[in-house]
């Protein structure tokens, strides 16, 4: 992979410009009870408020709004845990083209019913069994259609990274920005806004504890493959890094952390009780990286990017309740 193939910071400005006035330029929070335990200023960037309740919708949007009319009326094919499954399923009804969606059978039943909702075939499969990228060529192969992968698509990189973009032009330079890491889409998009916007800003990805590929990839100078990690961060359950996201991880991101399933309840409650929101486990990865990671960030502006909150309710009691 050579530098000259990796998106750039121009073109997440030019996918802020296309999705302007369909995905939500969402808040930026503040918590003085995070700020008094951690003895720093924390911002974070709600994703959990985006459009299908997460930041894929960014991604998906750019990446679909490029198609050319052959490509339309062919269609889009997806394979996700759930949220880019959302994303591209909304993104695809909004722009007038059929969607078909790899998603595995134990995906949370919120995020299967919304994909289908949107409009989308859903096809299911076994995670721990099946190879979902083999399935996914094979299927559009078929039928002609557009693969779009979650994470290692040049397009839907730079959508992610219009998050980040917005946080920055409204907090102004940051110390730190923590980012949730499953393939790499959102930090790497996240690490082109930074570089451009807050030069010295630390980049930190963060993953579950059970899955750490995305570490031991950084660590060894290649993407480290693994089984599928069995975390309550479902949208994390990635087993390595794409091409497009490490090149860009390994030039860009300073490190990354990892967040038990623990500390991830610890963080949903702590959003729930004193930011009253609902965030999924995955989306607490960034938070559990600022409080866990063992980072000094005491007298820092921190950035902290919330990236969904499609969490079954059921669910999210039952962890709550624990």
């Amino acid at each position: 992979m050579t530098e000259h193939q990796l998106p750039t910071y121009d073109d997440v400005a030019a996918a802020a410009a296309r999705i302007q006035g369909h995905a939500h330029n969402t808040p930026v929070l503040t918590s003085r009870t995070i700020d008094a335990q951690l003895g720093a200023k924390l911002f974070f960037k709600a994703e959990n408020f985006q459009r299908m309740g997460a930041f894929k919708f960014r991604g998906g949007f750019n990446a679909l709004s490029k198609f050319t009319p052959e490509q339309k009326k062919r269609g889009v094919l997806a394979f996700s845990s759930g949220n880019h499954a959302q994303a591209i399923a909304l993104s695809a009804q909004i722009l007038g083209m059929p969607a078909t969606i790899l998603m595995p059978q134990d995906a949370p039943a919120a995020k299967l019913a919304a994909t289908r909702g949107y409009g989308a075939e859903v096809i299911t499969f076994d995670r721990f069994t099946q190879d979902r990228e083999a399935l996914s060529r094979q299927l559009a192969e078929e039928r002609g259609a557009t693969l779009i992968p979650p994470y290692d698509h040049a397009d839907v990189i730079s959508g992610q990274g219009t998050a980040a973009k917005e946080l920055l032009e409204e907090t102004g330079e940051l110390d730190y920005l923590f980012v949730c890491l499953g393939g790499g889409g959102l930090l790497s998009g996240s690490a082109l806004a930074a570089r451009a916007l807050s030069p010295q800003c630390k980049i930190y990805g963060v993953e579950p504890e059970a899955g750490n590929d995305g570490q031991q990839s950084l660590a060894e100078g290649r993407i480290v493959h693994i089984e599928t990690p069995r975390t309550i961060a479902d949208g994390a359950q990635t087993q390595h890094l794409g091409q497009l996201t490490f090149g860009i991880i390994r030039r860009d991101v300073t490190g990354i952390v990892t967040a038990s399933d623990a500390q991830l309840v610890q963080a949903m409650r702590f959003y729930a009780e004193r930011m009253k929101m609902v965030v999924e486990p995955t989306g607490c990865l960034s938070l559990a990286g600022a409080q866990h990671g063992g980072l000094d960030i005491r007298g820092a502006r921190v950035g902290v990017i919330v990236s969904g909150g499609n969490v079954d309710m059921a669910r999210f009691a039952q962890l709550l309740g624990g």
